[in-house]
């Protein structure tokens, strides 16, 4: 049988049916081990070819002597051709296609056998199964985009998305699409600032702002529902969503948590309508995130029953506080010295204003100036000249100066006392990465939606141009990062869960979830804007087009709420504290257990059949995944806790062990973080009913799973962990499940929800 005499082949009609699969599944990538074995397996299953035709396309699967370019050439021809004369109406897709070339050369006979439903869905998961749904190459063939059918219900993933917040999540959508919310443009600083006042004056009139504040004061009780606020609006203007949350989050938020009934009563309802404007005056220009060391002191005078507010130097003043513009009042932390005694950090109001708005005597406030960006939040520093406030500005709830001037806390411990305090104001570290995320979210949709009409380059002379999003370049670019957009919205969500039902047991760890998954999912957003800046070429560096403020306005969320750096460092100490108190509560039982995981670990190191294993099936297998992301983050818990313990023995400082061992810390609080972020996606997914849904959120995670492992090959390699073979196994079918979640794409991102006027980049629509 010759292959090549004519453009009328004489391929019999079963090979017809099944050339234009061959013909995309090597044109996309060489066949993988497991996809040669697929295909066989499925060839020698199919009724309707003969045993000629099962030698003939076996032989065409062998990897090491593939289709040759003239062969490639004269399919290519013989496609294009059938595909120009494909009656109109039919479905332009590979399955069809091969059925309509399978028709010119059949018998009667032969076409009762393979045009029935079994031999339609025999093709379809081979297509399936080597992800060619929507390739590059089908634009070759037909010449244009071909037709594509929503493999999963929008409808249903968007509700996943929403949560239990929904009903807040649409009045925010339905806010955000009028008129007076379409963003604008806006480079003179003090005309931005009106803007977002402007606006968060409509949410809070609405009573968006007081809704985590109890229901006396206007609110709704309902910290879940004001973090979802809080995320919509970084779909919006992040100034509009930081001023948001420094009037009624941070300085409401301090009032409510750090004050008892008489501040509540007094302050709680004109912060949540925006009548009394305030700001959270905590960092200094001296000591940035090391609150404990905080300069601004605040010394009771019992002669007059007052508290004197004072910034002892230059470098004590308040830096970058938001609000202090607008503000009238600051929920200023400072040292807290009673009748000679320093009790350690505190919260005090402290007015900052008139009625007349003019700044009161002994407070100097300057303006920041403009910044990077978040140009429309009045950030300013504000230094303190022995001003004197009433006793009763005390924020007493953990420390109290009674009318005799005795102060006492229900906290005796200073430390427990700090970290309790810091603790009450944890939301912000749980809401600050819903809302970079939404901006994350944002530059995909922009990014993806452009791919999806930008062309660039064609195949041949008279052809279409190709996609970008056709590009395996670009799917690697944009794929991998929408993944891990839905598998951070999941560990998001439960994070905020847990933060919303917290108890005084579990604090700490919510604390420590919130730093990691705060520092881990803004250096996404950071990464992924520029990334997807970059994948829209000069378009992407218009301002109409969103990029310029999404990135510098997004950019501080990596060092405000805690500097990332320093958070993850707590995270790393907090996991050492706790492998070290099993150690002290459960003795010789954390002692057989430590051994019994290192022997297990040692096994998998060294069984060459799992280091080794490239099977699809076994790097798919989320038992596989989630033991790899375990054994990252058990072996470097285990392994920086010896060496800490080997520079101890070696009398070196404890502070000094600790910056020696501070990179390792870095990589073992990211190994937790990544851990749990696996977790909380395999939980989203198997609960899912809906069979096409859970396939397309399978998808995603393994997506995030395999290429976070490939981003950590070299640890794996050198802890032998797995070896080169399923290092590439590994990065082939990252590849393959980018072209695969590249079908979905438009689906995935509309899922998002993202009104049109926060979107509002031309290039999306």
């Amino acid at each position: 049988m010759s292959a090549l005499s004519s453009d009328n082949p004489a391929y019999s009609s079963g090979i017809l049916s099944l050339l234009p699969l061959y013909y995309v599944g090597w044109a996309d990538s060489i066949l993988s081990p497991d996809e040669v074995k697929l295909i066989r397996d499925k060839v020698n299953q199919l009724d309707f070819l003969t045993i000629t035709d099962k030698r003939q396309l076996i032989k065409w699967t062998n990897p090491s002597n593939p289709p040759s370019p003239e062969l490639f050439r004269h399919w290519i021809s013989v496609l294009r051709k059938q595909a120009a004369n494909m009656p109109k109406g039919l479905k332009k897709d590979l399955i069809t296609l091969g059925l309509e070339m399978a028709k010119t050369s059949a018998t009667d006979q032969e076409v009762l056998k393979w045009q029935t439903q079994e031999a339609k869905e025999a093709l379809e998961s081979i297509e399936q199964a080597l992800g060619i749904r929507h390739s590059q190459s089908l634009q070759t063939i037909f010449d244009e985009e071909p037709e594509q059918e929503a493999s999963f219900e929008v409808a249903a993933l968007k509700e996943l998305l929403d949560d239990q917040y929904s009903k807040t999540r649409e009045q925010m959508r339905t806010l955000l699409s009028d008129s007076a919310f379409n963003i604008e443009t806006i480079r003179d600083k003090e005309e931005h600032r009106q803007k977002v006042l402007e606006w968060c004056r409509h949410l809070a009139q609405r009573g968006l702002g007081a809704l985590s504040y109890p229901e006396v004061y206007g609110g709704k009780n309902s910290m879940g529902d004001y973090i979802a606020v809080f995320e919509m609006l970084g779909y919006h203007d992040s100034s509009l969503a930081i001023k948001f949350g420094v009037q009624f989050g941070l300085f409401g938020g301090s009032v409510l948590w750090l004050g008892t009934k008489k501040h509540h009563d007094k302050y709680l309802a004109d912060i949540g309508t925006l009548k009394l404007p305030g700001c959270f005056a905590m960092t200094e220009t001296g000591h940035g995130s090391n609150v404990r060391g905080l300069e601004t002191t605040a010394s009771y005078d019992p002669e007059t029953d007052e508290l004197i507010i004072h910034s002892p130097r230059e470098s004590a003043g308040k830096e970058y506080i938001g609000n202090a513009l607008h503000g009238k009042m600051a929920s200023t932390f400072a040292q807290l010295i009673v009748k000679g005694v320093n009790h350690g950090v505190h919260a005090v109001l402290v007015p900052l204003r008139n009625e007349q708005h003019q700044v009161l005597p002994g407070i100097r406030i300057e303006d920041c100036g403009y910044k990077l960006g978040l140009n429309g939040v009045d950030n300013g520093r504000i230094w303190f000249d022995q001003v004197r406030v009433p006793r009763e500005n005390l924020l007493n709830r953990f420390g109290n100066i009674d009318a005799e001037g005795n102060y006492s806390s229900p906290i005796e411990n200073p430390s427990r006392r700090f970290f309790t305090m810091l603790g009450t104001l944890v939301g912000g570290r749980v809401s600050v990465p819903r809302a970079g995320l939404s901006a994350a979210k944002t530059g995909l949709t922009i990014a993806i939606k452009y791919a999806l009409k930008r062309r660039q380059f064609a195949p041949k002379d008279g052809a279409p141009e190709t996609l970008l999003l056709d590009y395996p370049s670009h799917q690697r670019r944009l794929m991998p990062l929408l993944a891990k957009s839905y598998a951070l919205d999941f560990a998001l969500t439960y994070l905020t869960e847990r933060y919303v039902n917290r108890t005084e047991e579990d604090i700490r760890e919510i604390e420590t979830l919130a730093a990691g998954l705060k520092s881990y999912s803004t250096w996404f957003t950071t990464q992924t804007l520029q990334e997807c800046r970059e994948a829209c070429g000069g378009k992407g560096y218009l301002t109409e087009n969103r990029f310029a403020d999404l990135k510098a306005d997004t950019d501080i969320y990596t060092t405000f709420e805690g500097d990332n750096t320093v958070l993850m460092q707590l995270v790393a100490k907090g996991l050492l504290s706790d492998f070290k108190k099993s150690f002290h509560d459960e003795g010789f039982v954390a002692v057989l257990r430590l051994l019994g995981d290192r022997v297990s670990s040692t096994l998998t190191e060294y069984n060459r059949f799992f280091t080794r294993n490239t099977a699809i099936e076994h790097l798919s297998d989320e038992d596989f995944q989630l033991d790899a992301f375990k054994y990252r983050e058990k072996k470097l818990l285990i392994s920086v806790s010896q060496r800490m313990q080997r520079y101890l023995r070696k009398k070196i400082p404890a502070y000094e062990a600790y910056l020696r061992c501070q990179t390792h810390l870095l990589a073992l609080a990211e190994a937790y973080i990544e851990t749990l972020v696996l977790e909380q996606f395999i939980k989203v997914y198997k609960n899912i009913e809906d069979p096409k849904l859970k396939t397309v959120l399978k998808r995603l995670c393994d997506l995030y799973a395999l290429s976070t492992i490939e981003k950590h090959k070299g640890w794996y390699l050198e802890s032998e962990y797995m070896q080169a073979p399923k290092s590439k196994a590994i990065r082939r079918l990252v590849t393959k499940l980018c072209r695969v979640v590249r079908e979905d794409a438009s689906l995935l991102v509309e899922a998002f929800d993202i009104p049109k006027n926060c979107l509002a980049a031309p290039i999306a629509f």
